[in-house]
């Protein structure tokens, strides 16, 4: 790590979140609803709220704020896109994440760009769910009160390298998360989104680069997909394949570099498209949809083993300063 300041300082570690979360699920579907509600409970210890629609949830939000939203798109009163922007702008640390349905893709992808934290497609929440949603919650536990230096502070440079091995990212990203909440004054939606898009990025660097691993395989069925990362880890040409981030912090943006040792991809078939409705249905296609989404400019080297994304620090942060 390399760190340009005009004068030391330090600060404290981050504290860790230790009783069980509590989520809010928003449908206004009772069926809808306790599904979502009983597939949480199932997989993990947590604690499970229930609002019928926009409204509903950020009265109870006001009242109780959970650790996490859940939430349907399309209901009466106050439809997700609403509650989205109402907890984007009353309450920044507050990751909601959306469940969208067929025919609610256009609406998901506008909810994404103004401030939700992840998706899941309603027909994979058996598979996806959990998995989505403790994924958001490991990215946001945050001590708030990190946030020094920003004053004294001009650059700073993280280089890692690190093995095909998925279970390194979450310590990774929270690294790199725990400097934007200490020193870039951003807020905690924003945290979650760039770590959301460095945690896509980092498994597709892992995954489809070194590991060479297809998208088609998930279509059906994950433990295809899995089983065949597993044992690419361990045999040649994969297993001494390795991934390096670079990441360089300055007060005004982060920027991320992500490289991988694979043979690369054609990258003149990436094109983000917000208005396609296929990127959310789909499983194939997902990580990239998101990092497009969620960081404000997305490149790729001419090999398609290299990407760099920046993520600008919002006018109002900086003027903070």
């Amino acid at each position: 790590m390399i760190l340009h300041a005009r004068t030391p300082a330090s600060g404290d570690a981050p504290s860790v979140q230790e009783i069980p979360p509590r989520i809010l699920v928003v449908d206004d579907s009772p069926v809808d609803q306790r599904l979502a509600g009983s597939l949480l409970q199932q997989a993990a210890e947590c604690h499970v709220d229930y609002a019928c629609n926009g409204q509903d949830a950020w009265n109870r939000i006001q009242t109780s704020a959970p650790d996490l939203v859940l939430t349907d798109l399309q209901m009466p009163e106050m439809d997700g896109l609403a509650l989205v922007e109402t907890v984007r702008k009353n309450m920044p640390l507050l990751p909601v994440v959306l469940m969208t349905a067929f025919g609610s893709e256009q609406i998901a992808t506008e909810a994404l760009q103004r401030g939700a934290a992840s998706y899941v497609a309603k027909a994979h929440l058996a598979r996806s769910l959990m998995r989505t949603v403790q994924q958001v919650l490991s990215l946001t536990h945050f001590d708030r009160q990190q946030r020094r230096l920003g004053d004294f502070w001009d650059e700073t440079r993280f280089c890692f390298t690190i093995e095909n091995d998925v279970a390194l990212i979450p310590a990774l990203v929270t690294h790199l998360q725990d400097y934007l909440a200490r020193m870039c004054h951003c807020d905690q939606s924003g945290i979650v989104r760039v770590g959301v898009a460095l945690h896509e990025a980092l498994r597709n660097a892992i995954h489809h680069g070194n590991l060479e691993l297809d998208s088609s395989l998930r279509e059906d069925d994950d433990s295809r997909y899995y089983a065949l990362a597993e044992e690419r880890r361990r045999s040649d040409p994969y297993q001494h394949r390795k991934v390096t981030l670079t990441a360089s912090e300055s007060p005004e943006q982060s920027t991320y570099v992500i490289r991988d040792e694979g043979p690369g991809f054609d990258t003149s078939h990436v094109h983000y498209d917000p208005d396609n409705l296929h990127h959310l249905t789909r499983p194939s296609g997902r990580g990239l949809f998101l990092i497009q989404t969620f960081m404000d400019e997305v490149r790729f080297n001419d090999q398609g083993n290299e990407i760099t994304m920046i993520h600008r620090r919002p006018r109002s942060a900086e003027a903070e300063r």
